[in-house]
């Protein structure tokens, strides 16, 4: 029969959205788990690929070198098998789910030598694509399959080359093989057993959804300590499908959700008024827009690719390094109905730009001279350290993960505009938010469709106790209310909903 379990992020009831913690160390995703993500309402967490990569010095350990693996041992940056078990089991005790970015489509580059260059010590021989350690040997790669001179994916108008050919060098595992298949269930029913919600498969455009299905069906169903007994893995496939080109979102939409990549870049072209975007325009967004169906989409601002000029979206994505646009268009996405929304937290690195391109886009998480991973310490204005920027703690965004569960379930209500970059919506009776993304200052007087009351605005501040920490909104018996915000704003825009109201 058909089963829809695969679409569902198996979170707890109204917890709405995921974060990635990028690089984060499994000690301290499992402290963020109890002291900050499960008090606030966060949904789970996705986890940097968890199982063995190699080890690259030149440059010196990128970010990148943890999506090029060489076993499935869990045995990484960011902790070994005892520190990723005792996470799944701490997060998942106070509710928070973990998703695990799962490198399946390949191992490591065709040029990555042959030794012990690897996070666990395992040996293998790139040159000779033998992996002992899953095991995997030549027999088990794609080489006879692809028909390009290189080798490599040349031509991104044949989805033939786009399956079974190398991405950018990394050795592309057969997956038609019933053995390969095998092992990468082995791997991913080894994380269900300790307890893990679901996977992000990463390249999933580089592999043939049949093959997809064929490794999803042999899975188990999650772990029954935590999880319903049949509940079904979380799967989010990672396909960039921004048109015109013969790979689609939709060919994965029967094995699970897919990352709709063209929402970050358009609402980041909106926000930023290029193109002749106006906000005005976004009264239909999602499938308006030409996205994949709501209930299919797995939705972001930025993610670790494209925040660095990496993946899909280009100049136009906003990320951390725009605070100002930054939080607005994650604002606007946490208190849109559409998709299943992922929150990014990020760290700094030195970026560099020379003719348009970042020269530093491959610098890896704050480590230290080792090349160990930087603990991520929390300053008492409850900001991170060690250059993390933990964006999930930024008041904006944490308060709007808190609106998305208030107003889960409730309809996309009362849209206003004033034909430019002033717009508002509500969540049915539950929750209303507005922006001035406009050079000029708002006054007006618009419909909220909540009851009448006073209320806290949760972007300058919240409801702590019987006040208001930040600004006021009144609304009326009718459910009008005015509001007020200047083009000069620190954050021009305004969300309330009925827990932060006195």
């Amino acid at each position: 029969g058909l089963c829809w379990g695969q679409y569902n992020p198996n979170t707890y009831p109204k917890r709405t959205s995921i974060v990635h913690l990028f690089e984060w160390r499994w000690s301290d995703i499992a402290q963020e788990c109890e002291r900050y993500l499960a008090p606030h309402g966060f949904g789970g967490v996705q986890v940097s690929p968890p199982n063995e990569n190699i080890v690259i010095t030149n440059p010196n350990r990128p970010w990148w070198e943890r999506y090029q693996p060489i076993s499935y041992k869990l045995c990484s940056r960011s902790g070994n098998e005892d520190e990723f078990r005792d996470m799944v089991t701490r997060c998942n005790n106070v509710g928070v789910r973990i998703y695990v970015d799962a490198v399946v489509n390949h191992m490591c580059g065709a040029a990555g030598g042959s030794g012990t260059h690897s996070t666990c010590g395992s040996y293998f021989n790139a040159g000779n694509r033998d992996f002992p350690a899953v095991p995997y040997s030549g027999w088990d790669f794609n080489d006879g399959k692809c028909h390009t001179g290189s080798g490599e994916v040349e031509n991104y108008g044949d989805m033939y080359q786009v399956r079974d050919c190398r991405v950018t060098g990394l050795l592309d595992l057969a997956q038609e093989k019933d053995y390969v298949r095998s092992k990468i269930a082995e791997y991913l029913n080894h994380l269900i057993d300790i307890g893990v919600a679901g996977f992000r498969l990463d390249a999933a455009k580089h592999m043939w959804p049949g093959d997809i299905k064929a490794f999803l069906d042999k899975l188990k169903n999650l772990n029954t300590q935590w999880f319903p007994a049949g509940t079904k893995p979380f799967i989010y496939q990672e396909v960039i499908d921004l048109g015109g080109e013969p790979v689609t979102s939709d060919q994965y939409f029967g094995n699970g959700r897919v990352t709709e990549f063209k929402y970050g870049a358009k609402l980041g072209t909106v926000i930023r008024k290029w193109n002749g975007e106006k906000m005005a325009y976004l009264k239909n967004w999602g499938e308006g827009w030409g996205f994949m169906p709501s209930d299919r989409a797995l939705v972001f601002v930025d993610n670790h690719d494209n925040q660095r000029g990496h993946g899909a979206g280009g100049a136009s994505i906003l990320t951390f390094w725009d605070a100002r646009l930054y939080k607005m268009a994650v604002g606007f996405m946490l208190a849109h109905p559409y998709g299943f929304t992922r929150v990014m937290s990020s760290y700094r690195w030195p970026r560099n730009f020379q003719n348009g391109k970042d020269v530093n886009d491959w610098v890896g998480p704050p480590s230290n001279s080792d090349g160990s991973t930087k603990a991520v310490t929390i300053n008492a204005d409850t900001t991170c350290g060690n250059d993390w920027v933990c964006e999930h703690r930024w008041r904006q965004i944490r308060n709007m993960v808190i609106f998305r569960n208030v107003v889960d379930g409730e309809p996309f209500s009362n849209w206003w505009d004033n034909g430019s970059n002033q717009v508002a919506f509500g969540r049915g009776n539950k929750g209303f938010i507005i922006f001035n993304n406009d050079n000029w200052n708002m006054n007006v007087y618009v419909q909220t469709g909540l009851p009448a009351g006073t209320y806290c605005d949760v972007i300058s501040g919240q409801k702590e106790g019987n006040k208001c920490t930040g600004k006021q909104v009144f609304v009326s018996g009718d459910g009008m209310a005015n509001f007020q915000i200047n083009t000069d704003a620190e954050d021009p825009f305004i969300a309330i909903h009925v827990d932060a109201k006195l």
